[in-house]
């Protein structure tokens, strides 16, 4: 209440205001925003689409003042970006469904995931990511593997980047910050001969927020050893340097796109065993080339076969730079003067191909059958370290120093029986067919099912229906069923020699069951409401159990979850200068074992926002965001997490000179302390992982 009352107060001192093309010409008749393409694979209408979908199209994203891609995904209903503790890397929590990984959530480039297969996330090292190349992003809350196959389990975030035409022309800014962010791109649209060319390139570096961390895991030590060995209280390392370069050729409808995504000097936050840990620092490299063809018919003599294609090959490798201080020097009464040191590193090779044809000769249906291989990798990895771990009796799991190498912090290349991983294999071949069905005028039904059968963790079958009935110009309504499953990562299935969590070969995917109800009400063109309704249950839950009888824990398939939520949002736009935007999302989860919230997540996300043209055509924006309703974990006996209402603020100008754009941007405005949870039972880091404080940006491009 007090958030939505200081907002109306300032609107009450303040009040005083579409791109791409496809086949059937959408962008005429609807707008780029209120069109989506990976809910069934093609381009369609929104509110027309089988599924629970947000469009954030490169105008909106100027228009939020964002500058990264979590400031964005903040912006969507039911979406909370968290922060795990390993780099307090972002972790997109979708209505509800936690994991301190996060892997449940599918993030594709272009439609070609993301994914490390050695944790099945982004990447220990996934951070900022720049928006400049940007043409729009397409989200879908609830189930996708019928499409998208493995992770696609919470939801699904595709971010699409720009073409020669959304360039159009060169472009160069720069952008400088808090905590010494600064940042500069060049970007470029235009022909060669016959092809469209599109390129970017963007390099930057921050030093991160450094936070202070008042107790870690090893003031716990300290206390059972009698030492003074933990850092804490002590500043967090979240610096970073980032390197984007993307290029786009196009030609007809084929597509070749090459991107390269580099992170380094990535901070460790809190530690990766939650002590602080200043000197580890990694480098975390995504390395993309894709070939697709897209709505190709196949013969003029075969009118409606439509052929698509897509090949794609990512490279991923962790490699760190500084080993990762795992313990402080003095750790274990002083077994380690130098400190417990790792630099476990791996280097991923994926292939991936899918062909899929669209048939729409039957009257009413338009079918679509795809198949698929996905080659997955892991041919190598590489640990050094000044540790070993007993690997059986009662004190299993517990770390010793690695002669005399530990008393002089010098580093030991692990051999295969030492080692955390050994390379790793995986075969992915997968079949599915989806069929969209007008029922009747204003009826229609899309079915289909994804048939996946992996080399290392078994088959799974994912079937999905969507029921839409668009009544009438201002109202539609959608029932949907579907299922989804997430693969075991290879840290899941594989991990040895690990002294926190060890690998079980024998795990089965992790599977979830939604039902989604979805009314969409549009009375007019400035006044837009959504409400979804949505139950899941999730089974096989992979999870690390204590092992008995020894120290540490190993994954296993365990326990079961349920959960229940709604998403609500309204969109008004009551004058040519004005625009509110409302969005309130609440869940609950239980845990079946036990009865009780798992924990973690936000039970109520609510966001306010209102954007004025200024005299002049200035925008200003301000937005508040709510997080509240986190309950701990069981076990956890640390009072419930303190909610937080967080706002920002920007001014962006128009076009200055017909050349330049100016914007600056205040995030966390009146400096509050915020807090994401740190993991249970909360010895470690009793006080949470702390966010940063206010923080400004000033962004100024121009064009050529």
């Amino acid at each position: 209440m007090a958030l939505a009352a200081g907002l109306l107060a300032t609107l009450g001192l303040c009040s005083g205001a579409a791109a791409a093309v496809d086949e059937e010409g959408l962008e005429q008749a609807y707008g780029d925003r209120d069109t989506i393409s990976i809910a069934t694979g093609r381009r369609q209408p929104i509110r027309r689409a089988p599924a629970v979908a947000t469009v954030i199209t490169a105008d909106q994203i100027a228009a939020l003042g964002a500058t990264d891609l979590d400031e964005v995904l903040a912006t969507v209903p039911g979406l909370h970006v968290g922060r795990g503790h390993i780099g307090m890397t972002p972790l997109y929590v979708m209505r509800g469904i936690y994991h301190r990984l996060n892997p449940q959530t599918l993030v594709l480039l272009n439609g070609v995931p993301l994914t490390s297969l050695f944790t099945g996330t982004r990447g220990l090292g996934w951070s900022s990511f720049p928006l400049d190349d940007v043409a729009r992003i397409e989200v879908i809350r609830g189930p996708g593997s019928a499409l998208y196959g493995a992770d696609a389990y919470a939801g699904v975030v595709n971010i699409i980047t720009k073409g020669a035409a959304e360039h159009d022309g060169v472009e160069a800014g720069l952008r400088a910050g808090s905590f010494r962010r600064r940042e500069g791109w060049l970007q470029h649209g235009g022909r060669l001969g016959p092809v469209d060319l599109a390129g970017y390139l963007h390099a930057g570096r921050t030093d991160g927020a450094r936070r202070v961390v008042e107790a870690d895991a090893q003031t716990v030590l300290d206390g059972l050893f009698g030492t003074h060995a933990s850092l804490a209280p002590g500043p967090m390392a979240t610096g970073h340097e980032t390197l984007n370069a993307r290029i786009e050729l196009a030609w007809e409808r084929w597509r070749l796109r090459a991107a390269w995504l580099l992170r380094d000097q990535v901070g460790i936050g809190p530690g990766v065993a939650e002590a602080l840990d200043p000197v580890g620092a990694s480098r975390h490299d995504h390395r993309i080339v894709q070939l697709a063809l897209a709505d190709q018919p196949l013969a003029p003599d075969w009118p409606h076969w439509r052929l698509h294609l897509d090949l794609a090959w990512h490279a991923y490798s962790q490699v760190h730079r500084h080993a990762v201080q795992i313990l402080p020097p003095g750790a274990f009464g002083g077994a380690f003067p130098a400190g417990m040191l790792g630099a476990p590193n791996v280097w991923e090779r994926q292939w991936r191909s899918a062909v899929a044809l669209d048939y729409t000769g039957f009257a009413d249906h338009r079918l679509r059958i795809g198949v698929g291989f996905d080659d997955l990798d892991m041919p190598r990895t590489q640990e050094f370290k000044n540790f070993n771990i007993i690997t059986s009796g009662p004190l299993a799991g517990v770390p010793v120093p690695l002669g005399e190498a530990a008393q002089g912090g010098a580093l030991v290349a692990a051999s295969p029986a030492d080692i955390f991983l050994l390379p790793q294999h995986r075969r992915v071949r997968h079949a599915y067919l989806q069929d969209e069905w007008s029922l009747a005028r204003d009826w229609s039904l899309t079915a289909g099912v994804r048939h996946d059968r992996f080399s290392d963790a078994g088959r799974t079958s994912n079937p999905r229906l969507g029921l839409v009935w668009h009544a009438d110009y201002e109202l539609t309504a959608k029932l949907l069923y579907g299922h989804a499953f997430r693969a075991p990562a290879f840290n899941e299935q594989h991990s040895i020699n690990n002294p926190v969590e060890r690998g079980n070969p024998a795990l089965k995917p992790e599977t979830i069951r939604t039902l989604e109800a979805v009314f969409a009400w549009q009375p007019e063109p400035a006044l837009q409401a959504q409400l979804s309704v949505f139950r899941h249950r999730m089974h096989d839950l992979i999870r690390a159990v204590p092992d008995a009888g020894g120290v540490g824990s190993s994954y296993q398939n365990t326990g079961s979850q349920r959960g229940r939520g709604l998403e609500a949002e309204v969109r008004w736009e009551p004058s040519r200068t004005l625009r509110l935007a409302a969005q309130a999302a609440w869940q609950r989860s239980t845990d079946q074992a036990t009865g009780l919230d798992p924990g973690y997540a936000p039970r109520r996300l609510l966001r306010l926002r209102a954007d004025w043209t200024l005299p002049g055509a200035w925008q200003l924006g301000v937005q508040a965001r709510e997080v509240a309703g986190r309950r701990r974990a069981p076990g956890d006996g640390r009072p419930p997490i303190a909610d937080y209402t967080n706002v920002d603020a920007h001014l962006g100008s128009p076009l200055l000179d017909g050349r330049w754009r100016v914007m600056l941007a205040v995030n966390n405005l009146f400096d509050r302390d915020q807090r994401e949870p740190s993991s249970a039972p909360g010895l470690s880091l009793p006080n949470d992982l702390p966010l940063p404080g206010r923080a400004a940006v000033l962004q100024a491009s121009v064009r050529f």
